[in-house]
């Protein structure tokens, strides 16, 4: 069996890896690159795009980086990807005007999926992802485990998903994209939690909360945390919907404490369904927590003009690097221009130093090829003795 990295080393993001036989041959992952200007030409791959060269796609999880490019491949080319990923990029799609993904199949965990010679069994695991993968391709005697994206400090157990692995590849292709942060460790969601739930009580104004409306986890961690300071939970459509679709024990409008909210007129068809929703006039009457977007800032404006921010805040969700941005920068400067006070409050979606080094130990590889990183040499370090492609 044989292992290619067509793009992915070096690098964080745009992750294509091609696993052949002299019979099969198939692709794990075909992400977009995280620079925009990188993705305006498809990659030069042959069987990819212009002709079916590939028996399948599997794909480890729904952030673009991952799964950017599968919308482009050719129609002949079967695509496996998680249900509940899925449903989530459907829905997400169908709301944004853009293109659908057709699978051939869906992952579920430890299901095996055959293809031609090679056999594909998925593994859960936790990631800032809802329904993620890591990825087990076997072929005779031969094995690479394909960690996709992963961390352990997430509300997935850890030891879960490392009592379900083998306890020895002959490969793993693993990813180290908090690497270029040394010495980086990883706060658990249960920690944010607390830390939520502190910042709500301590602010008698409203709490607004910017996170991705994809990240399952951080919803679950805010809506904990608003239950306990006692606010009302406030999603959108899009969220509140995202929500749902991931299944019923994620907090959606059907709670009794989660309301459903429309930013425009055209959004009240999407949430016509729940009981549970809400409009500004009784918003402002609410002691709340609201997730936002940085394209909701016309919103917050009038939402101000309704009721007082004071003593309000702004919990910042995301990576930091983010900030650097235009639209974050405005969007940030216009929530202080409006009386909120900006809280990080935020955990990486993937593993940290020890997670990998656990997983290692875990899986006893006798080769190691790191993708999705900018410190491939760090996996010398935890893993010494065993030889490191990078």
């Amino acid at each position: 069996m044989q292992t290619r990295i067509i793009r992915g080393k070096n690098q964080i993001g745009g992750n294509i890896i091609e696993i052949s036989t002299e019979k099969t041959k198939i692709l794990l992952d075909a992400g977009l690159e995280l620079d925009d200007e990188k993705n305006k030409e498809l990659p030069d791959v042959p069987g990819l795009f212009d002709y079916a060269g590939y028996d399948a796609v599997f794909v480890s999880h729904y952030h673009g980086d991952h799964v950017g490019l599968v919308y482009d491949i050719h129609k002949d080319i079967p695509v496996y990807i998680g249900e509940k990923s899925h449903n989530i990029l459907k829905f997400s799609n169908e709301f944004l005007n853009r293109k659908q993904l057709n699978p051939k199949g869906f992952l579920y965990h430890k299901k095996d999926i055959v293809i031609g010679d090679i056999t594909v069994t998925p593994f859960l695991c936790d990631h800032s992802a809802f329904d993620s993968y890591m990825l087990l391709c076997r072929s005779g005697d031969e094995s690479v485990l394909y960690t996709g994206d992963f961390r352990s400090n997430g509300r997935k157990p850890f030891d879960m998903l490392l009592n379900a692995l083998p306890k020895k590849v002959d490969r793993l292709i693993c990813e180290g994209t908090t690497f270029s942060r040394e010495g980086y460790v990883a706060e658990k969601e249960t920690t944010l939690e607390d830390r939520a739930e502190k910042v709500f009580k301590e602010h008698k104004g409203p709490v607004f909360i910017l996170q991705s409306s994809m990240n399952i986890d951080r919803l679950v961690t805010m809506y904990r945390a608003s239950k306990k300071a006692k606010r009302v939970f406030l999603e959108d459509a899009y969220l509140a919907n995202i929500a749902e679709t991931a299944g019923e024990r994620i907090p959606n409008p059907k709670f009794y404490d989660v309301y459903a909210f429309p930013i425009v007129q055209n959004h009240f068809e999407y949430i016509e369904k729940y009981e549970n929703k809400i409009g500004k006039k009784r918003i402002s009457e609410n002691h709340f927590s609201m997730c936002v977007r940085t394209s909701m800032i016309s919103y917050l404006r009038d939402l101000s003009k309704k009721m007082s921010f004071e003593d309000g805040v702004l919990i910042y969700s995301f990576w930091s690097g983010y900030k650097e941005t235009e639209t974050m920068k405005e969007f940030l400067s216009e929530c202080e221009n409006l009386g909120l006070k900006i809280e990080t409050i935020h955990t990486s979606g993937h593993a940290d130093e020890q997670a990998v080094k656990t997983l290692i130990e875990t899986v006893h590889p006798k080769v190691i090829t790191p993708v999705h990183t900018e410190n491939a040499e760090k996996f010398k370090e935890l893993a010494p003795g065993i030889p490191i492609e990078i």
